[in-house]
């Protein structure tokens, strides 16, 4: 039979609100915590190095992806102007206009979106060598041999080890994240884990959904976009270097996923009692201004349309943060009338 406490039962409750409040591990020394530092670093380390191995065993596909954004935007930009690539024996040489080319062979105009290309074939006529142009229903874009290219022998090694390395990053981020969990998680009480798992949760959605909003919408407008305009200039670009591309395609979509991070630094802020709803509404003249200059920072190119591309979403970020301020400055007047 265990014996009663001899304190009041008013202390004894207290004493367990608080213990469950402050949670935590056991104590340990400063000698254990750097040790558990040490091997926190040390797990975070093999995490990365085998990620990146696994990223090198998969290179050809990480290619591929990286690649489908520049597929799609020929595609585009090619559609848009009513244009064909004209090839021969697998070079580009140029564009040409579909509708010529449907004109002079006589192409009934439904089958006219079904040709990609036009090849470019020697044929023997009589005694003397011809060139014929051949309307192609295989679409070459899907070939990037010819836009994208090195230019040093070393850049080869260097788009490999980037794409290894950004790569490794992204695979090992769950794991480092768990390994520092496990090393910060017993020091902090209940509800600073509560609201880490909750900011955490929150942050990691929006870091993908920036990367695939980048991806899938941002990534081919843009190109097209910069093809274009060096097209204006009167410059020409038919060919990429692939270790240019690599790094802004990586860069473009990592700084992205870091600024959809903005409703969780406000809201963070808010929640500490920092900011409320009223001072970021004052502040939303000034953070037009601050957004503007941290695209032109944040963007690989810095050009003006890929600027504004990626300003529009962050701007739309910061009045969802401040419409959920607006609803939380709401709640807790009747929070504090009706406490639970």
């Amino acid at each position: 039979m265990s014996q009663a406490d001899p304190r009041p039962e008013e202390e004894v409750i207290v004493d367990q609100e608080w213990d469950d409040e402050e949670g935590g591990g056991p104590v340990k020394t400063f000698l254990e915590h750097l040790e558990d530092l040490r091997w926190t670093l040390i797990k975070c380390l093999c995490a990365v190095v085998i990620s990146m191995v696994v990223c090198f065993s998969m290179m050809d596909n990480i290619i591929s992806i990286l690649t489908a954004p520049l597929r799609d935007a020929e595609s585009l930009r090619l559609s848009s102007k009513q244009q064909v690539g004209l090839f021969f024996e697998g070079v580009r040489l140029g564009n040409v206009s579909v509708n010529t080319i449907a004109e002079k062979y006589n192409i009934e105009p439904d089958a006219v979106d079904s040709i990609h290309s036009i090849q470019l074939k020697p044929m023997l006529m009589g005694t003397n060598w011809v060139i014929s142009m051949d309307p192609s229903l295989e679409n070459p874009i899907d070939s990037l041999e010819h836009r994208l290219k090195n230019y040093k022998p070393v850049d080869g090694f260097l788009v490999a080890f980037q794409l290894m390395l950004y790569g490794g990053l992204v695979i090992a981020a769950p794991f480092v994240i768990f390994f520092i969990g496990q090393f910060v998680l017993p020091a902090l009480k209940i509800h600073e884990k509560k609201f880490l798992y909750q900011t955490t949760g929150f942050g990691a959605g929006l870091f993908m959904l920036g990367i695939a909003f980048c991806y899938f919408v941002m990534m081919k407008i843009a190109i097209v976009a910069l093809v274009q305009f060096s097209n204006w200039l009167g410059f020409s670009a038919d060919e990429w270097n692939a270790r240019d591309y690599m790094t802004f395609v990586i860069k473009f979509m990592l700084a992205m996923g870091i600024s959809f991070q903005l409703p969780v630094v406000l809201l963070t802020l808010v929640k500490v009692g920092l900011l409320d709803y009223r001072k970021l509404s004052q502040f939303r003249p000034y953070w037009v201004v601050i957004n503007l200059t941290l695209c032109a920072f944040l963007t690989p190119t810095g050009d003006p349309f890929t600027l504004t591309l990626m300003a529009l979403p962050l701007q739309l970020l910061y009045e969802l943060s401040v419409q959920i301020a607006r609803v939380w400055a709401r709640k807790e007047p009747s929070e504090e009338a009706h406490p639970a």
